[in-house]
């Protein structure tokens, strides 16, 4: 009977954890998704990584270099996060818009945010830099998460989903 449960659970496995990967766009949305990105990122994708690491209170937004000695893409990088992280302070989510569309998963509900509901913060890194956001609001978690979803779609040859677990026990 053990044995038939293990079975059992592992089956359950198996079925239900590709429902939760994120499905990558059309090679036309990908395209389309690189040519607008090229307005408003200054910074080479092609020589960069964004990693997309959801937590238990919203998530953390990455964007690395390749090549680690490529100090030209990491100044990029770095001065597009730091604009973009005090737009998203204000509210303002304009940028992402231009990119990915004002129907992308999870932008009404973070444009809808009131000041200070959602604690945005800039680091550098080694090799780029990132914007944690963080909230205790339900539906904003939620936000975050089909956002960075929904980013990890648009940008498929660009991005990977990240792993936070320091951050999801805090």
């Amino acid at each position: 009977m053990k044995q038939l449960t293990i079975v059992f659970l592992f089956i359950v496995l198996l079925v239900t954890i590709p429902a939760y990967a994120v499905e990558k766009a059309s090679e036309q949305r990908l395209d389309e998704v690189v040519q607008r990105g090229s307005h408003v990122m200054p910074f080479d994708l092609e020589q960069t990584t964004h990693v997309f690491s959801k937590t238990a209170t919203g998530g953390v937004q990455q964007v690395i270099v390749k090549d680690p000695v490529n100090t030209g893409q990491i100044k990029l990088i770095r001065e597009h996060l730091t604009k973009i992280s005090h737009e998203f302070q204000q509210g303002d989510f304009s940028n992402p818009a231009k990119i990915h569309g004002d129907t992308m998963p999870g932008l009404d509900e973070l444009r809808k945010a009131k000041p200070n509901q959602i604690d945005i913060t800039y680091k550098e890194l080694p090799t780029g830099a990132e914007i944690n956001y963080s909230t205790e609001s339900p539906v904003l978690i939620n936000a975050i998460h089909q956002w960075f979803d929904a980013q990890l779609s648009d940008h498929a040859r660009h991005a990977i989903s990240g792993h936070s677990d320091h951050q999801m026990h805090k």
